[in-house]
């Protein structure tokens, strides 16, 4: 298994936001502050608000002044407005989340860009940067929106839009964006690169010395003490601490490890529904965070707050501050990723090695050598920011400015794997334990798996608790529960189905007729990992499953997976699309199954439906269309 740059959701904590009269005139506030480039960013993970960072910090070195923005903080009517400031630009830094949908902090700027045809925006300059991730069907779906739709209300494009892909490699696309979108802003405004490459510091170090520990961060996402005294609502901002009652492998043998958690969240009126998602946010292992410590040679326990130069700016901190450095690396940045290139860059300054300075900028470059370097040194070799400080001595860098540097650590999202109907006050999960041997030699752990795995149900006397919330998700079953369902979900893909099927045992239960229940699960070895074999045995037995068909992939001499299995039921599926009005679900593998299992689905059309090619492509995506072909996929 290869590392992989996937991070779930953003977060921006209330401590960091301004007090309630903040200004929301962006043009006011650039005016005040000399500024006229702004970088708004829609982002879900955080990777598009770091980018927007980075190019609002890029500003300085072309004598102008950046900021970045968030666009549900800010009026976007007044982009008509930005002509007033001279030499004034507005990027857009878009990614696009789930099935071509703007993320949560851009939904209301997308709902005002469909709602407005009145809208002159002809003193607008602008460019668009795109993140998403070509697996999906909707690539760039949002970075191409915003692009063509301010076209279209008169703005000016000055440079041509970039896409980035998350699939290969969204670092490399956006450095080779950014090197060609610079001179061209130059040359547009007839301004010339300072030269001053050197490294631009955001925030300033304060140690504290006889702060009130009551004062101090130690975790919280948002309000100081909300892990000690809990309100709700919750969400993002606001966990819930919820204990752990149930932590079990589901794997029978193998050298995996399925787990099984349960958490408990009783008088939190926390309510949710059979495919939503839950957010946990996990802690970096603290072994890890304890070297990074002894490499730097820093006392962890050090209280500092890191405070933004630019006054004016709505971001205080980069993170809650004050806080300890132990609190900082273990809760609030991301210590396991390779880092970015623009880290690298910043970082090179502190490397007593002219040799190993080079090196480091040149990753940083979008030369091709410097792009093979990155890849191969810091992406192929899986190395996290320990790995580089351990492999390079003569690297050793202040650590409030690594922390400044770091990307903050986010909420992993997994398929709730029960129905709330037969369990209001508990959230199942259902994944697998992400460890892997690097080609350094190292044991790379994934954060949130690990953690998850060691919460136990009672640690010496006291209950494991997970800080979460829920995001909704549009993974739901028919209104109708007589309208037939076909559920397809190899390994933890079939999360979400343990929750449908309970859900229709439920409400078979009440009395209510239910359409028929299929389901189609894969795994490897019908002994080592058919996880919830019982509980689907038993469903089926009870007549909930109407049938259960499992594909093992490696209990045969030629390979079987779930698409292969939709062939041998075909006209059976196609009868229960075709006349009887079927959902379609599938949950898993974004990059090769649900691909394999969309392409089945128009074989099948094909053969059975009379079509050609293109009709039978049209055919699934109308499903789609309809809401009755969804997909709950990760890469």
């Amino acid at each position: 298994m290869g590392c992989v740059f996937s991070l779930p959701e953003d977060r921006r904590d209330a401590a960091e936001r301004a007090p309630a009269a903040r200004e929301t005139s962006f043009i006011e506030k650039m005016k005040k502050t000399g500024k006229n480039i702004i970088v708004f960013y829609g982002s879900q993970t955080g990777t598009g608000e770091e980018f927007a960072n980075r190019l609002s910090k890029d500003a300085q070195r072309y004598g102008m002044k950046g900021m970045a923005a968030d666009p549900e903080e800010y009026e976007m009517a007044e982009l008509a407005r930005l002509s007033q400031i001279e030499n004034s630009l507005a990027i857009f830094c878009m990614a696009t989340y789930g099935e071509g949908d703007p993320t949560d902090n851009a939904q209301d700027f997308y709902d005002w860009l469909q709602e407005i045809d009145d809208e002159d925006l002809s003193g607008l300059n602008y460019t668009v940067f795109a993140l998403g991730n070509k697996t999906y069907e909707h690539y760039n779906a949002m970075g191409k929106y915003v692009d063509k739709r301010l076209e279209e209300l008169g703005a000016k494009r000055i440079f041509d839009l970039g896409l980035g892909d998350d699939d290969g490699n969204l670092e490399e696309d956006f450095v080779s964006w950014r090197e060609q979108f610079w001179p061209s802003v130059c040359e547009h405004f007839g301004v010339e690169a300072s030269g001053d490459d050197s490294s631009i510091r955001q925030y300033e170090l304060k140690e504290h010395t006889d702060l009130n520990m009551n004062k101090v961060y130690s975790g919280e996402m948002g309000r100081l003490k909300s892990f000690e005294v809990q309100k709700p609502p919750y969400d993002s901002k606001n966990p819930f601490l919820a204990p752990v009652t149930v932590n079990r492998k589901l794997n029978k043998a193998g050298d995996r490890h399925l787990m099984h958690v349960e958490l408990d969240i009783t008088g939190s009126k926390i309510r949710y529904d059979s495919g939503d998602h839950v957010a946990v946010f996990p802690t970096n292992d603290s072994a890890m965070v304890n070297k990074l410590g002894q490499i730097l040679g820093v006392d962890l326990d050090v209280v500092i707050s890191l405070n933004n130069l630019d006054e004016e700016s709505n971001k205080k901190h980069p993170f809650p501050c004050p806080t300890s450095y132990r609190t900082a690396l273990t809760h609030y940045l991301d210590i396991s990723q390779p880092p970015r290139t623009n880290v690298l860059y910043e970082l090179a300054q502190y490397a007593s090695d002219p040799k190993d300075q080079e090196n480091m900028r040149r990753m940083s470059s979008s030369s091709p050598e410097g792009k093979a370097l990155y890849h191969s040194w810091v992406q192929g070799a899986c190395r996290n920011i320990l790995a580089i400080l351990e492999d390079m001595p003569s690297l050793r860098p202040p650590v409030d400015h690594l922390c400044e540097l770091l990307p903050r650590l986010q909420a992993r999202y997994y398929s709730i794997a029960s129905s709330s109907k037969v369990h209001p006050d508990r959230i199942s999960i259902c994944a697998v334990v992400v460890e892997y041997e690097t080609p350094t030699g190292r044991t790379n752990k994934g954060v949130a798996t690990n953690w998850l795995k060691n919460k136990l149900v009672t640690d010496n006397g006291h209950k494991s608790t997970v800080p979460m919330f829920i995001r909704k998700s549009q993974f739901r079953l028919p209104f109708k529960a007589t309208n037939p369902v076909i559920m397809i979900g190899p390994g933890t893909g079939i999360a979400p189905f343990m929750g449908f099927i309970q859900e229709r045992g439920w409400l078979k239960e009440q009395g209510k007729e239910v359409g028929e229940t299929v389901l189609y699960f894969g795994c490897r070895y019908k002994n080592e990992d058919y996880i919830y074999q019982e509980e689907l045995e038993e469903a089926e037995k009870k007549g909930v499953l109407t049938q259960l068909n499992v594909a093992f992939s490696r209990d045969e001499e030629k390979k079987v997976y779930v698409q292969h299995l939709l062939k041998n039921s075909k006209e059976h599926l196609w009868k229960l699309i075709h006349s009887d009005n079927a959902h379609i679900y599938v949950c898993g593998d974004a990059k090769n199954m649900a691909k394999d299992v969309q392409t089945a689905l128009q074989d099948i059309a094909e053969e059975l439906g009379g079509m050609t090619r293109t009709q039978a492509t049209d055919y699934v995506k109308k499903l789609m269309t309809k809401g009755r072909y969804s997909q709950d996929v990760w890469t």
